[in-house]
């Protein structure tokens, strides 16, 4: 009568410290392996690059200017001799922001404003 009681007992036990250790297991292999997940970068926007920029010139056509630069991201209604490129790329590696900004002004249809970040060697 003892062997009865006993047995569903530590086969209860055996079964919750199997079931403690796989989860461990588990809970391990995933902190383990979420360090080898690749993250890719996010770019978004206008790609600004400073070789772009030195080829822009004051008077300017707006169709020169969107063939050198591409579309602008935004183009304000209420401004619409302004065009603005805005760049934002996040590195999947570690994290680091890089955002760039560009505002062109038209006059006439002709670029009359360069204004925005300073390019030098390649950095903002």
């Amino acid at each position: 009568m003892a062997d009865s009681i006993i047995a569903p007992c530590i086969q209860g036990v055996a079964g919750m410290i199997f079931r403690s250790f796989i989860v461990f297991i588990l809970i391990s292999g995933i902190v383990t392996l979420s360090g080898c997940v690749y993250r890719m970068d996010i770019p978004q926007g206008n790609r600004i690059e400073p070789e772009v920029i030195e080829q822009l010139s004051i008077g300017m056509s707006r169709s020169q200017v969107e063939f050198l630069m591409g579309t602008p991201a935004v183009v304000d209604l209420y401004h619409p001799d302004q065009w603005h490129y805005i760049y934002f790329l996040k590195t999947g590696d570690d994290g680091k922001i890089d955002q760039r900004r560009l505002t062109l002004t038209f006059s006439n249809d002709l670029l009359a404003e360069i204004e925005g970040d300073r390019f030098i060697d390649g950095e903002p």
